[in-house]
């Protein structure tokens, strides 16, 4: 007997609804790509002609040591509901080659400029570094979480997300001024002949890549935190998903501007401004990513159980994956006893179940969009077609982790040929783990559950 699909299929497109060819895929993406290519064979030949071949070679080596840890960094943190590769190489590419060159051309004419104007380049040098760089690098970096903001709308749903794109914007940024900085340092040493720990590279190294690699990324965040709260909120609040994302903005500029003008302030005024603003500013803000890390997380197990009793996830999962520890136990197992693609189908199940828990978070509160029912029913489906391999890493995960049961001791000894009796089997010590063959939780028919929610 033929079966009918688990929901209806999507209306055929009708001829005259076509996209015009500047609103394919394949032509924004080739748009894209060839935006950000330009851009970085430019910038690549203007850091090249101020640092020399030599200098642009040393600079290059030096300042890509800080990249692999912020990127790891930024990465973990996204690890709960983790965002598309092609969003995090985005934002890297446009921080490293478009907001570099906007921020070189920029601030070079504006300081030109003021110094024409003004003839005072001393004056003017201050003004761009204090006034006009952080106004130009914090809007070219923004740039690129707005674009993700407006066009990945459902890979950009909360602070983490913000954070996440926002800091690997910076680094990017920060990789290519490293460049520019430390080979003209380094020509600088060719110039003078200084070696070793007395060379102005050395230096240049210690202060940008040693004591303040975060530095970027901090000025950033804060825009992309901005961007984050305006994600969590309604669609109908259009002043507030304004002002926020602006706010933020302002606040990266301010502390930009705070952290360059730091060199005016006497002999000793970057370290008091390091010490007084920097590093508090940056443990706080660690501190307000890994907490909202972990209410993501709280989130998953809140409301994952809806689905369980509706017999879409067994009752164990939403306690696994609302833990990162269960969920790496669930994809190493898949990987022990099933191959690479069993792991890989496990990470896939984790990252559509949060997805799903951050959706229906958002329909809870009112902060869903148009789009609601489509998406959860795609995130439903793709849970249910890759149930088969991921159910049973869990199950072990969920066994791995299940917190032990106490054993209650009489109060009086016993004496005798009399022996502890044995331990209970593991279904009743977590009454919570079932079979996955219950018709209540694996639904023998052809078709996925339905949900029962749906009013």
């Amino acid at each position: 007997m033929a079966t009918c699909p688990p929901y209806p299929t999507r209306p055929p497109t009708h001829p005259r609804t076509h996209p015009h060819w500047w609103q394919r895929t394949w032509v924004r993406y080739g748009a894209l790509v060839t935006l950000l290519a330009l851009s970085g064979l430019v910038i690549l030949a203007l850091v090249r002609e101020q640092t020399g071949t030599q200098g642009f070679l040393v600079g290059l080596g030096l300042a890509v040591l800080p990249v692999p840890l912020l990127i790891a960094a930024f990465r973990w943190l996204d690890r709960v509901d983790p965002g598309p590769w092609r969003n995090l190489l985005f934002s890297f590419a446009w921080g490293a080659c478009a907001a570099a060159l906007i921020a070189i051309v920029a601030n070079s004419f504006a300081t030109r400029w003021i110094a024409t104007a003004t003839a005072d380049p001393t004056g003017a040098d201050t003004l761009g570094a204090t006034v006009i760089a952080p106004v130009v690098e914090e809007s070219a970096k923004a740039a690129a979480v707005l674009l993700v903001f407006l066009f990945r709308r459902r890979n950009f749903t909360g602070i983490v997300d913000g954070v996440v794109i926002a800091g690997v914007t910076a680094t990017g940024f920060a990789f290519t001024e490293n460049i520019l900085y430390l080979g003209t340092a380094f020509g600088t040493d060719q110039l003078t002949g200084d070696r070793g720990i007395a060379s102005v590279t050395a230096a240049t190294f210690f202060v940008r890549v040693v004591l303040s690699p975060f530095a970027h990324p901090l000025f950033t965040v804060l825009t992309g935190i901005g961007f984050g709260v305006a994600a969590l909120s309604a669609d109908r609040r259009r002043l507030r998903r304004v002002l926020l994302p602006l706010s933020g903005l302002l606040l990266a500029m301010g502390m930009h501007a705070l952290w360059n003008g730091s060199a005016s302030l006497g002999e000793y005024g970057f370290f008091a401004v390091y010490g007084a603003f920097m590093v508090p500013a940056f443990g706080l803000l660690t501190w307000l990513a890994v907490w909202t890390r972990q209410r993501e997380l709280g989130a998953v197990r809140t409301e994952l159980p809806v689905y369980a009793v509706a017999g879409w996830l067994t009752p164990a999962e939403p306690f696994v994956l609302g833990s990162m520890r269960a969920r790496r136990i669930a994809r190493q197992h898949a990987r022990r006893h099933a191959g690479k693609p069993a792991a890989r189908t496990v990470a896939e199940y984790e990252a559509y179940a949060t997805s799903l828990a951050f959706l229906r978070q958002r329909g809870r509160r009112g902060r869903a969009g148009a789009d609601y029912v489509v998406r959860e029913r795609e995130l439903l489906t793709e849970l249910w077609r890759r149930r088969e391999t991921a159910r049973p890493a869990l199950d072990h995960a969920a066994r791995a982790t299940a917190p032990p049961v106490p054993v209650a001791v009489p109060p009086w000894p016993v004496y005798g040929p009399h022996t502890a009796p044995a331990p209970a089997p593991y279904s009743a010590q977590v009454p919570y783990i079932t079979s996955y063959a219950t018709p209540a939780y694996a639904p023998r028919t052809a078709y996925p559950p339905q949900n029962p929610y749906r009013t």
